[in-house]
């Protein structure tokens, strides 16, 4: 009778996966994409401090982070409130309302950012100065002079190239937010509107008060995301002149033509923000996934 073979239950050591032991394991789940990002910061820092034209092009650069910080920080905090005031007119049940929102939203998100910030930094602005001239002729008009000299003496030039940087980026951003707002409103059930009406809240506490708080804690992460996007689209207002890290980059590298030292050094300081600013958005995923 001939001896049937049997399979051995061991794997052969040649056989056996990388992944197939608990070291293995952990060095596959290991963020390498993350350790490679940080390799290249630490190459840069050690570039700008040891090397004297990389070390001058951060000293003229690293001005220009405050700048940078606060048109990104300013204007998404009003790109939030625009966004939030558009997101709930886009879910109106008034026809004008909801239509002037929409309207828009697809303005925007059909032009290219860039046209945007030129067309409301040199169109836009000026539009505003001339309609509060208007307003001014007219509260004249009724007696009310004080108030109609103080929007008489507004002048286009006063406005400076900052301002108008800001509310470019808000109103581009607003319109991406309201968005947001509008898919976190929707995705809380209708059951909850229906609970709290039937407690006796109009609409507006409803929303105030049950609605808008279980919607903003789901985008947290999405509004966190488009911040960090705003402080990298926030180097486009360097074609208004603002001094912000791109603009003075820019000038240094024209002055003194290094501009390998002068964009490394930027792409770098841009790298460092948003990576710092991605751990954040992280972590408070993590923490609205562990109260969960």
């Amino acid at each position: 009778m001939a001896e049937t073979a049997t399979s051995s239950p061991i794997k052969p050591a040649a056989q056996a996966g990388v992944g197939s032991t608990p070291v293995g394991r952990r060095l596959i789940d290991l963020p390498w994409w993350f350790i490679g990002i940080v390799l290249v910061i630490l190459w840069a820092a050690v570039g700008i401090l040891t090397r004297p034209n990389f070390n001058e092009a951060f000293q003229w650069i690293k001005v220009g982070i405050v700048t940078t910080l606060v048109t990104s920080i300013t204007a998404y905090l009003l790109a939030i409130i625009l966004g939030l005031v558009t997101g709930l007119g886009r879910m109106s049940h008034n026809v004008v309302i909801r239509n002037i929102a929409r309207l828009y939203v697809e303005l925007v998100r059909g032009i290219p950012m860039l046209v945007l910030i030129f067309f409301i930094a040199f169109v836009g602005v000026p539009a505003g100065i001339d309609l509060l001239h208007s307003l001014g002729e007219w509260f004249g008009s009724i007696g009310f002079t004080p108030f109609a000299n103080v929007l008489a003496g507004l002048e286009n030039q006063a406005v400076p190239m900052l301002a108008r940087a800001i509310i470019a980026l808000a109103v581009t951003y607003g319109a991406f937010l309201a968005e947001v707002f509008r898919a976190g409103i929707q995705s809380i059930g209708r059951g909850q509107m229906e609970a709290a009406r039937s407690l006796g809240m109009g609409y507006g506490q409803a929303m105030r008060f049950v609605i808008l708080p279980q919607a903003i804690r789901n985008v947290l992460p999405a509004l966190g995301n488009d911040f960090v996007s705003m402080v990298k689209d926030s180097s486009l207002v360097s074609v208004l002149a603002v001094r912000d890290m791109t603009q003075i980059a820019r000038l240094y590298a024209g002055s003194t033509f290094r501009f390998r030292e002068a964009y490394v050094t930027l792409a770098v300081l841009y790298l460092t923000m948003t990576v710092i600013l991605s751990l954040g958005v992280a972590a408070i995923e993590r923490r609205l996934r562990k109260h969960e």
